[in-house]
């Protein structure tokens, strides 16, 4: 189990505006991969493509997610997240397990026990692609703060899964839900022992479009006893909802707050844009830090990242957050590169992080 870090955390977010990373799938757009570079020897005969199966390269080309921690790590970043974003059986089992509904089947509870909770091979695959992601993460960690003398992090990232305990998948029977609450209780828990045996710093959940998939998780990372700090980040809509589940930032601040996070905040989703005002809301409510790692934009296919802004503008961005009090973690989500980190870290360096407020 990881060391409890979080008094060492709040000491340093009380000092300066920690740096997140980047997008790893942007990032790995850039090394201009195939479908048998991510297959290797080891999945040649798998019978879904795994090209955008952006976990598996960490046992397929781990030399490539190595050097973008790297990149990250050396543009600046204090957090590093690992490649885990979809390092659930829930998730993995897209690529690995059949999908009955190509045959006229269906996904629900019990195709998801039988065929991939009780699936061995899919379990072990992903235990391994958990703990394997964080040796590449750490490796990198461990070599910049030696190398710097300023200690950097990892944080095991805790995706939002393809399936959805809130959403309606059948309007004829708006009761039916392919998965249950302990399914994904149990599956979130299998990542985060995996996380937690390879001691990550943090445990990073993310991208929350469904805060009741997101609550599931979060039961796992308590019933599992581990003291490692946990930060909360949502992607939010252009009216401020998350998504499916359709929570303001105050809702989803008041559900999460019994957790007594390290940090709550938003990613993805919008540029900064657009994501301005709800962060602004979220400050003003949330008695924990704060986190922002927005895309680079709104998606654009022209752009060489797919997003268009470029790492001045979302330097621009950050430095004006922090001038507003805004943020006590910055990073960025789709379309940002080590380049943008890099940006983003000069321009908060030396500002003033936002003081936690003392709410009633």
């Amino acid at each position: 189990m990881p060391a409890d870090l979080s008094s060492e955390l709040k000491s340093a977010l009380a000092q300066r505006i920690l740096v997140l990373d980047g997008a790893m799938g942007t990032t790995i757009r850039g090394y201009e991969l195939t479908e048998p570079d991510a297959r290797g020897d080891r999945f040649k005969e798998n019978h879904e493509d795994l090209l955008n199966n952006g976990d598996i390269l960490s046992l397929t080309r781990p030399d490539v997610i190595a050097d973008i921690h790297k990149r990250f790590y050396e543009a600046g970043s204090d957090i590093c997240e690992t490649n885990t974003f979809s390092g659930t059986v829930l998730a993995q089992s897209e690529f690995f397990v059949p999908d009955p509904r190509k045959t006229g089947g269906i996904k629900n509870p019990e195709f998801f026990d039988k065929e991939v909770i009780a699936n061995q091979m899919l379990q072990d695959l992903v235990w391994e692609l958990n703990v394997e992601s964080v040796k590449l993460a750490k490796q990198e960690a461990d070599k910049i703060s030696n190398a710097t003398g300023r200690r950097r992090y990892v944080a095991g990232a805790i995706g939002p899964l393809t399936v959805s305990l809130t959403n309606v998948v059948d309007p004829d029977d708006t009761a039916f839900r392919a998965v249950t609450f302990d399914q994904v209780k149990d599956t979130y828990a299998h990542q985060i022992e995996a996380l937690l045996s390879a001691d990550c710093d943090i445990l990073m959940v993310e991208t929350i479009f469904d805060a009741l998939n997101a609550k599931a998780a979060l039961v796992a990372i308590k019933e599992s006893g581990t003291k490692a700090p946990v930060i909360i980040s949502a992607a939010v809509g252009r009216g401020g909802e998350t998504m499916i589940s359709a929570q303001k930032v105050e809702a989803l601040w008041n559900t999460f707050a019994h957790v007594d996070p390290l940090a709550i905040g938003l990613n993805c989703s919008l540029g900064p844009d657009l994501m301005e005002p709800f962060l602004n809301d979220l400050s003003k409510v949330a008695s924990s830090h704060i986190s922002c790692y927005p895309n680079a934009g709104l998606p654009n296919p022209l752009a060489p990242t797919g997003f268009d802004l470029l790492p001045e503008h979302m330097a621009d961005y950050a430095s004006d957050f922090c001038e507003k009090g805004y943020l006590n973690l910055i990073g960025g989500c789709c379309g940002n590169t080590p380049e943008h980190i890099a940006a983003i870290a000069k321009a908060v360096e030396g500002k003033t992080p936002r003081a936690i407020p003392t709410l009633s």
